[in-house]
């Protein structure tokens, strides 16, 4: 397909503005995978045309939920027509169980902790600062989202996570926590945007964290190598084909 002008670079995406509508914009996955703020990168061939049909079903499951999203349609397995949006530099990431980040954050919690209700946190996006934890009152001072704004962030989150939750749920995996991020489309309606893959949850099938199949994989690679990418490549396979059940009903 035809791409416009480049609009932003990302580390595992690109946008391009659309050759002929100026509220779209063309999403394109790369085959790039990164973690600690992009310190450690690698490629992982054939991780775009994985990515790509992951958020696709994604965002299909969450239609049929009644949540707004930048979707629009997936020309190929590896770009995306999404609504042009105005991001909201904000990562919402909303917890089941307690891992990773909070753990050492909150050294007094146990790992595997439940959080019911879900427990919502936002890391305003800032990689030369390892994008900060900020509460609302925080983000609201600094001018970055009212309160009334993150509160509406924080009922999508919730959302969106219950809907995938559920769905997952279904085939015996547990979600254990995700990101999203939200944009403003030019009509001014407030929508899930960026991309929902999975570089953006943890998940353990039958709620065992030693057989996760995210991206948590790499990022606990001591030394990464050849054999352990495509492991990797592997599991965003898995993840792909879990997720094709979700896909647009023919």
């Amino acid at each position: 397909m035809q791409f416009g002008a480049l609009l932003a670079e990302g580390k595992t995406k690109q946008i391009y503005a659309h050759p002929s509508d100026a509220t779209l914009a063309i999403m394109q996955h790369k085959d790039a995978i990164t973690a600690g703020d992009g310190a450690r990168r690698h490629v992982i061939p054939g991780k775009a045309v994985l990515s790509g049909p992951t958020a696709a079903n994604v965002y299909a499951l969450l239609a049929r939920n009644g949540i707004a999203t930048h979707f629009v349609s997936a020309p190929t397995a590896d770009t995306m027509v999404v609504q042009r949006c105005t991001m909201i530099p904000i990562e919402i990431v909303t917890r089941r169980q307690a891992t990773g980040s909070y753990l050492k954050r909150h050294p007094e919690v146990s790992e595997g902790q439940r959080f019911d209700p879900l427990l919502v946190e936002f890391f305003f996006k800032d990689d030369a600062n390892h994008d900060p934890l900020m509460t609302i009152a925080e983000l609201a001072a600094a001018g970055i989202a009212s309160e009334q704004r993150t509160s509406e962030l924080a009922t999508i989150a919730r959302t969106v996570f219950l809907a995938i939750e559920s769905a997952f749920a279904a085939q015996q995996i547990s979600l254990i926590d995700l990101k999203i991020e939200c944009g403003v489309t030019a009509a001014g309606h407030l929508v899930v945007a960026d991309v929902i893959d999975n570089d953006s949850w943890r998940i353990w099938p039958g709620g065992k964290k030693e057989h996760m199949l995210d991206k948590q994989v790499y990022r606990n690679m001591q030394t990464v190598t050849p054999e352990g990418l495509a492991h990797i490549a592997a599991l965003y396979q898995t993840a792909k084909e879990l997720t094709d059940a979700w896909g647009p009903k023919t």
